[in-house]
């Protein structure tokens, strides 16, 4: 597997597998990824993370998110947070922290930096889970459509197409806004590096139409087609 940042560590610790990014360095603590360590100061996220994911207090003076990969769907209901088996590379948290980095070091001021990765084999199986920057005084584009600008939505959407990157969920929870309206892309599980043709550009944009819709309804619809029409102008 390569890395793309030389920075980052890889450390194995019996059936742990993680990578630290800079500032976390090389030691290996998995009380990192245990939300009851008090030491972290561990707050339930309310919204997304499928009840899985945690505010931390890291000891880098940081903040940071801590989220478990959960199933969905039907087979969420039968195997929770269990995945099969195809190589580190291939596991949630490995490709994700790749994903991540890759974007941070190109658009940095969209993306939060990813801090560690780790995966946790059993067998054929294994369990993941990441812990990226935390931004502060964020709010999801679902809460703040009314306070949102399209065209600067728009533009953090393009700038993360135009480096290669297809979001697999881009819903109004994945979006963020900032005290100072800046825009932070989130939650890049199965996210991937590809050649971004129109045909993905506008499906990336046509799951935020339907989400944007379903959370705010014909509000949300009208919003969206402003920012369509600012993404296509850029």
């Amino acid at each position: 597997m390569t890395l793309l940042d030389s920075r980052t560590f890889h450390v194995h610790h019996g059936q742990y597998h993680t990578l630290y990014a800079n500032p976390l360095g090389r030691v290996f603590d998995e009380n990192l990824f245990d939300p009851e360590n008090p030491e972290l100061r561990a707050e339930k996220v309310s919204q997304g993370g499928r009840q899985a994911a945690w505010f931390v207090d890291l000891p880098i003076d940081m903040q940071g998110v801590l989220r478990f990969y959960r199933r969905g769907g039907l087979v969420g209901k039968v195997v929770r947070q269990r995945y099969a088996w195809l190589g580190a590379g291939n596991t949630r948290s490995w490709a994700e922290f790749v994903v991540m980095q890759y974007l941070h070091a190109r658009i940095p001021q969209h993306v939060p930096a990813p801090l560690a990765a780790m995966y946790q084999r059993f067998g054929w199986s294994y369990e993941a889970a990441i812990i990226v920057e935390r931004v502060p005084n964020v709010k999801p584009l679902a809460t703040c459509l009314d306070k949102a600008d399209p065209q600067v939505v728009a533009k953090a959407i393009l700038a993360m197409h135009e480096v290669g990157v297809w979001h697999a969920d881009l819903n109004a929870y994945n979006i963020l806004l900032d005290a100072f309206d800046q825009v932070w892309l989130i939650d890049f599980d199965r996210a991937r590096r590809v050649t971004m043709d129109d045909k993905k550009r506008q499906g990336n944009l046509q799951r935020l139409q339907r989400s944007l819709q379903k959370v705010c309804g014909p509000d949300g619809g009208l919003w969206w087609q402003e920012l369509n029409r600012a993404y296509l102008q850029q």
